[in-house]
């Protein structure tokens, strides 16, 4: 938990560091200040309102449990079990079978299933899903995830202003100029590196083991990881660039794995997770 409560303010930092030398690079002392007043804002978007901008890219909405009386059940039982607070439930339009958490701490969490996972999905496999996305929020990833996700939402979103910012250019050309063209070019890869940097692959197996020590069925989450790795290559969401940047968020990788979202990719194989999980419930190969 410290671990990932420094990594979140190394983060937060770097990216302040790099606002601040922009603004000193294009306007000298006023630009710092301006610069300044940036990163203090992003910085705060980026911690308190992470988990609004995760759900609102997945265009999710609270659910209630006279809605979805199994998926609160499940839920209440395993932060019970926790002894943790119960998660704020959403559900996205989505029809592949995903699901993620977000948000600061448990009393902040968020748990967001889609329509395709719970149409997917019986019972016992949405039990291990969900154990899942608890044992992020129980093991404080969330905290990096979130903040990190937030601010390459932030930097994705100013490399398309960039991309239309006439300074560099002749004043009879249309387009971009070569400012625009350089940030363009600068900003996209910080923002996927920021996303690779912060999060760890090995986080996946640790949230694996924890939901199976939590539900007490590894299986249970070996068969929904095998859906699941099926129905987002059967829907593969689209190459797009705040979908990207909250994907690493997400149980599986919900991309094809091409393009620019294939320098988001923080996965680990499906197939390996799942040998990991069967050894747990003590399978021999």
């Amino acid at each position: 938990m410290r671990h990932n409560g420094l990594r979140t303010a190394v983060l937060l930092g770097g990216l302040s560091a790099l606002i601040l030398a922009m603004g000193a690079w294009l306007g000298g002392g006023s630009g710092v200040q301006v610069a300044l007043v940036l990163a203090l804002v992003v910085n705060g978007i980026a911690y308190f309102f992470s988990d609004r901008i995760a759900l609102r890219a997945m265009r999710a909405r609270p659910v209630s449990e006279v809605e979805n009386p199994v998926l609160y059940r499940v839920v209440r039982e395993l932060s019970v079990s926790a002894r943790q607070p119960m998660p704020r439930l959403y559900v996205s339009p989505t029809m592949q079978p995903n699901a993620f958490a977000t948000g600061r701490n448990p009393r902040n969490a968020a748990v967001c299933v889609t329509y395709g996972i719970l149409g997917l999905l019986d019972e016992r496999e949405l039990r291990g899903v969900i154990g899942h996305e608890l044992s992020h929020v129980y093991n404080r990833d969330i905290l990096i995830s979130s903040v990190a996700g937030a601010l390459a939402s932030m930097v994705t979103w100013l490399t398309y202003v960039a991309w239309f910012l006439p300074i560099g250019g002749n004043d009879d050309e249309d387009g971009p100029g070569w400012l625009g063209v350089l940030l363009m070019m600068v900003l996209g890869p910080v923002a996927a590196g920021m996303i690779q940097m912060a999060v760890s692959r090995s986080r996946e197996y640790a949230a694996d083991e924890s939901a199976a020590r939590l539900t007490g069925d590894p299986l249970g989450l070996a068969l929904a990881l095998r859906k699941i790795e099926m129905g987002t290559r059967a829907m593969p969401l689209p190459e797009d660039g705040r979908l990207a940047s909250a994907s690493h968020l997400m149980i599986a990788n919900p991309f094809r794995g091409e393009g620019i979202t294939r320098l988001f990719s923080t996965h680990p194989p499906t197939a390996a997770r799942v040998a990991r999980l069967e050894r747990l419930a003590g399978y021999r190969r």
